[in-house]
């Protein structure tokens, strides 16, 4: 990693990298983030048979609502949304706002981004 400073006309100094090394402490840097997640519970993790389950459902959404235990009917009470809205959101067929993803994510104990089909 090669390292440059400058001082800048302000005074203050400033670190110049390439963004290749950038790149690898962002890097880094989200890894030790997910890894703290991780230990602590915020970030769930799935064990080997679960994997399989995840990969097989239609949407990550159904899989964790599954996971969770709940029925769509609970899981759509619990958020203000109708079961049929959700069971169109589980099977991919329809998307939902940001608010409506917020509120399923909480319920369920997991971030907005492990709900969302990224396909």
């Amino acid at each position: 990693m090669t390292i440059q400073t400058l001082v800048s006309p302000s005074g203050d100094e400033l670190v110049v990298l390439t963004r290749s090394d950038y790149q690898d402490l962002v890097d880094a840097r989200d890894h030790a983030v997910a890894m703290q997640q991780i230990r602590s519970g915020i970030m769930p993790t799935l064990l080997d048979a679960e994997l399989d389950d995840y990969l097989a459902a239609p949407t990550p959404l159904a899989f964790w609502r599954k996971k969770r235990g709940l029925t769509q009917a609970a899981l759509a009470s619990a958020c203000g949304i109708s079961q049929p809205y959700l069971a169109q959101m589980e099977s991919g067929k329809r998307t939902g706002d940001v608010a409506v993803y917020g509120r399923i994510a909480k319920h369920l104990g997991v971030r907005i981004e492990d709900i969302i089909d990224h396909e």
